[in-house]
């Protein structure tokens, strides 16, 4: 039987960098061991979730390179986790609460301030049906627990190694809100069951969850799928990343013209005994990639590192791989461009100003102490055809006629053909320039 693993996130907003990193950890574990990825909408929040986020995080894993083997939303599985809270309530493992926010909160002050554990003390299950009628006559609705066993619950995590949960140190869990309306956890469930869903890979911060989650698994009569907690992503200050504080986006990224492997090599591989960087692609990778080389450390994302990696890949890039972009950008007929700015970019997309700078008009930087070297310069300028010999023949030139050398030498042309003081090898730029451009520049 082959793997099956999910992705399952809450369309309430765009996913960002934190969010693509269980969703990539799951896409390695499907490519390596051959298995099936599932994209599944946690959508039963029927308020926040919209279409356009959905829509949006189709194109944000497109992207970074997943390809769902099948998409599902919860919002159309009512009747399956409808079946599933009847029958935990036939079976006592679902129970009734009446407890307002205020009262339970008063109840965990005072446990705290007994020194007992702050944990739900299951007072519903000693309310009689004249107590529940009574409730009910007030106008309270129940909120539904789930009845843990109480026990030391034992798994073996892909990350982390053997890991043991107590359960009797929690508090029963609320699987229902007063409304009706179903919590994260039993459609959850519910769903890895009739999915067939064998893995699960997601943040270190579910590990406690995972023993009440394991026995909701055993009380609907399946056995529970293997979990991997993988360290948490955090932004350069070490705060985790939220869709509410307004983290980093993956679209926010594509639109600032990163290249999406070096987003998903970022993500994935941040925090983990394997060194970031580039590969062909995440089949490749997945091939060396395992989960268990995610270090119990946290994993702290740096956009200057991001910055670096991205220059990295983009000077790999050949013409071929980014002709079309450029083509779409307008840029045609550019591979001798490409050839001599591209070890200068730091995203594809900058090379727009470098085709603005050969082609024209550019403000020429001549100061006033250069202006009779440059004067000079234009009267050396070699007839055309020009090749990338011409630079060094004319420099060479100008060095003889003028005793510069250096700085004082190539700085001031630099300046005067391209009005910048960086910039590739203006042996390379310079037959892009022509011979009537830069005689237009040196004036």
């Amino acid at each position: 039987m082959k793997p099956v693993v999910r992705f399952a996130p809450s369309p309430t907003g765009h996913i960002h960098l934190g969010n693509a990193r269980p969703a990539l950890m799951n896409w390695m574990y499907a490519l390596k061991t051959g298995g099936q990825f599932i994209l599944r909408f946690d959508d039963t929040d029927l308020e926040r979730s919209k279409k356009e986020y959905a829509d949006a995080i189709e194109v944000d894993l497109a992207w970074l390179g997943i390809k769902p083997h099948r998409l599902e939303r919860q919002s159309e599985r009512k009747e399956a986790h409808d079946a599933a809270r009847d029958k935990l309530i036939e079976m006592g493992r679902l129970y009734p609460c009446y407890e307002t926010a205020d009262e339970l909160d008063r109840r965990r002050k005072r446990a705290r301030a007994l020194g007992r554990p702050p944990i739900y003390d299951r007072a519903a299950l000693e309310l009689t049906d004249e107590d529940k009628a009574k409730f009910e006559a007030e106008g309270r609705k129940p909120h539904w627990r789930f009845k843990l066993e109480g026990k030391e619950v034992v798994f073996n995590d892909l990350v982390r190694g053997e890991q043991k949960v107590h359960t009797d140190t929690m508090s029963d869990p609320v699987l229902i809100r007063e409304d009706g309306s179903y919590l994260y956890t039993l459609p959850s469930v519910v769903d890895d069951i009739d999915m067939g869903v064998t893995h699960i890979i997601r943040g270190e911060d579910h590990v406690t969850n995972t023993g009440a989650q394991i026995e909701l698994f055993e009380a609907l009569g399946a056995t529970s799928p293997t979990f991997g907690h993988h360290n948490l992503l955090t932004d350069a200050t070490g705060e985790g990343f939220s869709k509410r504080k307004g983290s980093l986006s993956i679209t926010s990224l594509r639109e600032q013209g990163y290249e999406s492997i070096a987003v998903a090599l970022i993500a994935i591989l941040t925090g983990t005994s394997q060194p970031v960087a580039p590969h062909e692609s995440l089949e490749v990778l997945a091939e060396t990639f395992d989960v268990s080389m995610v270090s119990r450390n946290s994993a702290r994302f740096d956009p200057a590192e991001l910055d670096a990696f991205n220059a990295r890949i983009v000077h790999q890039l050949s013409y071929d791989d980014v002709k079309a972009r450029l083509s779409d950008a307008g840029i045609e007929d550019a591979e001798a461009l490409w050839n001599a700015v591209h070890e200068n970019l730091a995203k594809v997309g900058e090379i727009a100003q470098w085709n603005e700078l050969v082609k024209g008009p550019v403000s020429p930087v001549i100061a006033d102490e250069d202006r009779e070297f440059i004067d000079t310069a234009r009267e050396k300028l070699p007839q055309e055809p020009w090749d990338q010999e011409t630079w060094g023949a004319w420099t060479n030139e100008l060095k003889q006629e003028t005793g510069r050398k250096g700085k004082q030498l190539f700085m001031p042309l630099r300046q005067a053909l391209t009005g910048q003081s960086h910039g590739p090898e203006l042996k390379t730029l310079l037959p892009l320039l022509g011979r009537t451009a830069c005689l237009d520049r040196l004036s």
